[in-house]
């Protein structure tokens, strides 16, 4: 059976076997467009994101996706187009680069950013502060329609997964990273209906990559995000919308899936245009036909050719960033670091550390963050000292560095006099190209070149940022999280320079797609000075630790059975059971738990009276926070006990 629903004054077919759930439309885009000066982003494009659904955004740098992030969220005017979200949507939105007010403590930021609930915090903590009874009463009653009790718990349990721990460090003591960390974790919390990320895995290292991902696996709202990360997008989005040619192409389903059928697409675009073409010096030999009677061939023709004409000019824009420069000869000798020490207080970086690195070798470095990966390859330019040992390395080495902090651009200067500032004149090869030339490889046309750097995109920045570091023809990269704000095509080239570059390499960099397509093998950063060397990529390392924790945790096991009492020694092969002192605490957990419940019931229904007196409200909002803390801990050791009980 067939149905007709209008949604929005859309009419959408549903068939019987497709759905027997109609979703609903969280955010309709129509006709939306955007350009600055003579630079046009996006021109009517419409699209629709239904509800739980988590869409990934593509496009190359430079076409507007942070642009069109940013309209969607409210915070930059489109030209021309409608946007209309769904009654009582809640929005949720992370900006490339977020802004705090430093004076602000690390949880003040986080739970006072753009949130329902932290604004009713706010003012609910005011009341307390001045004696406001009476206001208090209504205060409490939206605390438990929001279910705002427990809000900054949960907000300390976010940040503690994105390592973010001192919860009353002013804001204007941190990186740029730890606040856009601080900022993920306000959209996180706030639970929004939509959830708009621009680049949510940068700053991030692995572990946290991994436990956001399945964080956003299990969201029961609808997601909107531009990312680079390749694996995140698979794992993640159940559909992909790209931007190309100022057209809109969905595909339902992941980032594997969107590469298959981006590729059909675009192979029957190239047969379509082929046979337009084909048909076109046809046509266009019947019209050169005795023009002189042109006036006399039939006008539905004539009309057919302008259009076949149209159709077989049009060409996609396949330009690449092309990376043609050929590394300098490299000798025998790279570096080789011996009894290498480094240590800051309280952090250990290297302890009597040896290597040998190998010519054409390509080595990864992963590991949290702060465990000392960029002060490690900074020590090995020469930017860092060591506190003891010796690094030597080789007289045909040639450095090229790529900082995860990139070049510190004039904004106010052209692109085309960042290069020239450089060299007029880059050899690439056996060819010698201008500063023209050689951005045109960059995919930086004539008109981009003459354009301030201020105007760029991030990812322009990085990309020139890019050409700036490749243009001096290195045979040593190092390069420091150079995935950051790279468009996919982008990387993707980069990827396969890497792989056949005839020189040396190191990356650090938490993109495990591009690790694993571009390192042999990994230093994997543990801290305290643990290095370990891993000889394959970062999933085969990850598959080889995840073996190894799940024999450590078996021979554990093992153990475990071998110190149980001969009586029990035929029950080693069934079910642990839990033994009697376990039992007990099994029991009186249950009792334990029951009665917190009761007490934070009981509080919240004595919060809600409005018969109690400012103090004791103080007291009993310390109280609740303490009560909800124990209930999460003696719950989750609860659940550890059940699953030997019974």
């Amino acid at each position: 059976m067939v149905y007709i629903v209008c949604v929005d004054g859309l009419y959408y077919l549903y068939t019987a076997f497709e759905t027997d759930y109609i979703m609903a439309i969280d955010l309709q885009i129509e006709g939306l467009s955007k350009r600055f000066g003579d630079l046009e982003l996006f021109s009517g494009i419409s699209f629709t994101v239904e509800e739980r659904k988590r869409i990934g955004l593509i496009a190359r740098n430079g076409k507007g996706k942070s642009t069109l992030l940013k309209i969607v969220a409210g915070d930059e005017p489109a030209d021309e187009g409608k946007i209309t979200l769904r009654n009582g949507l809640r929005v949720g939105y992370l900006e490339q680069e977020p802004d705090f007010d430093g004076n602000l403590t690390v949880i003040e930021a986080c739970l006072q950013r753009n949130s329902e609930k932290a604004q009713l915090i706010a003012r609910y903590e005011q009341a307390m502060q001045a004696g406001d009874t009476a206001a208090l009463q209504p205060l409490m009653e939206e605390m438990d329609r929001l279910d705002a009790w427990d809000y900054e718990h949960r907000a300390k349990q976010v940040l503690d997964k994105l390592k973010i721990t001192r919860f009353n460090q002013p804001v204007g003591e941190l990186s740029g990273g730890q606040k856009k960390r601080i900022a993920l974790a306000a959209v996180l919390i706030e639970q929004p209906d939509l959830m708009i990320l621009d680049e949510p895995t940068n700053h991030l290292d692995m572990a946290m990559v991994e436990w956001l991902e399945e964080y956003l696996s299990r969201l029961s709202g609808s997601l909107l995000m531009v990312t680079h990360d390749r694996y995140f997008l698979d794992n993640v989005c159940n559909e992909i919308i790209e931007i190309d040619d100022n057209t809109i192409y969905r595909y339902k389903g992941n980032y594997s899936y969107f590469l298959q059928r981006r590729e059909e697409r675009l192979q029957n675009k190239a047969a379509e245009t082929a046979r337009a073409r084909n048909l076109l010096r046809k046509e266009l030999d019947w019209m050169r036909r005795q023009p002189q009677a042109r006036a006399h061939k039939a006008k539905y023709r004539i009309d057919a050719f302008y259009k076949l004409e149209e159709k077989a000019a049009a060409m996609r824009d396949d330009s690449k960033v092309s990376l043609e420069v050929k590394a300098q000869y490299i000798g025998n000798k790279i570096f080789v670091m011996k009894a290498l020490s480094k240590a800051f207080p309280g952090k250990v970086i290297t302890k009597d550390f040896y290597y040998t690195f190998a010519r054409y070798e390509k080595l990864g470095i992963v590991g949290n963050n702060g465990t000392g990966k960029s002060t490690f390859i900074k020590m090995l330019l020469g930017k860092v000292p060591q506190d003891s040992g010796t690094i030597e390395v080789g007289e045909t080495v040639k450095w090229g560095y790529y900082s995860q902090d990139g070049l510190a651009f004039n904004e106010q200067m052209k692109v085309i006099d960042v290069v020239k500032n450089i060299a007029e004149v880059i050899p690439v090869g056996n060819k010698m190209y201008t500063a023209s030339q050689f951005l045109q490889h960059f995919l930086f046309a004539p008109e981009k070149q003459y354009s301030y750097v201020y105007k760029l995109s991030g990812g322009e920045k990085r990309r020139l940022y890019l050409c700036t570091v490749l243009m001096s023809n290195p045979n040593f990269l190092v390069l420091d999280e150079p995935t950051n704000d790279l468009d996919i095509e982008t990387l993707q080239v980069l990827e396969e320079y890497l792989s056949e570059f005839k020189g040396c390499v190191i990356v650090v960099s938490h993109d495990r797609y591009f690790m694993d397509k571009v390192v042999d093998h990994i230093f994997v950063f543990n801290g305290d000075g643990d290095i370990k060397d891993f000889p394959g990529n970062y999933t085969e390392y990850r598959d080889w630790r995840d073996e190894e924790r799940a024999a450590a945790a078996k021979e554990a096991a093992a153990q475990a059975a071998k110190t149980t009492p001969a009586k029990q020694s035929h029950r080693t092969e069934e079910k642990r059971k839990l033994t009697f002192k376990e039992k007990r605490e099994y029991e009186a957990l249950e009792t334990e738990i029951f009665q917190l419940e009761e007490e934070k019931a009981a509080i919240e229904e004595a919060m809600s009276s409005g018969t109690l007196s400012t103090a004791d409200l103080l007291e009993k909002s310390a109280r609740i926070q303490q009560v909800l803390e124990l209930i999460d801990e003696k719950t989750m050791r609860w659940l550890e006990l059940s699953e030997y009980a019974g």
